[in-house]
């Protein structure tokens, strides 16, 4: 369960810093190595928070790390060896179809991208820029977006295929296929079963699960000029409002209050009942084991490990 981070560019002779070793030991619910399977990843983060899903509750999940180091792979997969997504939406229409027979289920889903701090449709593309608008009870709703439903997850998939070859991706010097966008897959799950009397029983559940864009240093590794230095200042400004929510939920009952601003980006606002509210949140952080991402790595360990402090009263 720990990840031990050594500093590739420590010297052994270098008397002065001989007791201060850069080494830092971190301490996660689950650590994968590099020989872990699409399921086993799956299993132990994702599993358990469907069945809370079919009874009512809100998951989401988050991919999260530096640029080029598989969170796309991890939430999408390949067609040999399919991400969270897949199985994810699998598991749910088995849970649901097990349900007693009197209840009727509907799962739709949306699936849009954050570029730039304005919102597209991923399923369909010419709807042009979409608005965050909030409706009477409070919670965050798109206007405009398309919303499928679905009752398989072959169906799913081929959405999902499509509507990922419609996201932004340009190629940077540290990743060929660099997604320059947050993906968000919103999955919601209702169920109608009549109550007692005239009345009938709807439980409610939402999944969302979010594939973020790269975060990245604009330094030599991206050699990034022009437009693209442009987005990543946009990817890490949403990420850096991610992260002041993290920080602000992580410290809440400490000494002092904190306010959580969940308006400082678009991300932040439409995740809000998912970070803070009525949600289990799962956070997959992904770090590459090269020497020369050492300080992407450390910081993407520290934002994690923050994130493990957050308590919410689900």
């Amino acid at each position: 369960q720990g990840v031990v981070l050594m500093d590739p560019s420590e010297d052994p002779d270098d008397v002065l810093r001989a007791n201060r070793s850069r080494e830092k030991t971190f301490v996660f619910d689950m650590v994968f190595d590099h020989t872990a399977t699409q399921e086993e990843v799956y299993l132990s983060t994702t599993q358990s928070l469907i069945e809370g899903v079919i009874s009512g509750y809100n998951a989401t999940i988050f991919a999260y790390g530096p640029t080029g180091t598989g969170k796309t792979y991890t939430m999408l997969g390949t067609d040999s060896e399919p991400g969270i997504y897949i199985r994810a939406l699998d598991d749910l229409f088995k849970g649901l179809g097990a349900t007693a027979e009197d209840v009727d289920y509907t799962v739709s889903m949306s699936y849009l991208e954050i570029y730039n701090e304005v919102i597209r449709d991923l399923l369909n593309p010419s709807s042009g820029f979409l608005d965050l608008r909030e409706d009477s009870r409070g919670s965050i709703q798109i206007a405009g977006i398309t919303e499928v439903s679905t009752t398989n997850a072959q169906e799913v998939m081929q959405l999902l295929t499509k509507g990922n070859k419609q996201r932004t991706q340009e190629p940077t010097a540290a990743n060929g296929a660099s997604s320059r966008s947050h993906a968000v897959l919103q999955v919601t799950a209702t169920q109608r079963s009549p109550g007692k009397g005239a009345g009938e029983e709807v439980r409610i559940g939402k999944l969302f699960m979010v594939d973020l864009a790269g975060s990245e240093r604009a330094a030599q590794q991206t050699q990034n000029r022009g437009k693209r230095m442009k987005e990543g200042a946009h990817i890490n400004r949403s990420l850096l409002a991610l992260g002041n929510c993290i920080n602000a939920l992580s410290e809440k009952g400490g000494s002092r209050a904190q306010f959580v601003n969940f308006r400082d980006s678009k991300l932040t606002r439409l995740l809000k009942d998912s970070l803070g509210g009525n949600s289990r949140t799962v956070m997959i952080a992904h770090i590459s084991p090269a020497s020369s991402s050492f300080e992407e790595s450390r910081m993407t360990l520290i934002y994690a490990h923050r994130a493990k402090n957050i308590k919410t009263q689900v």
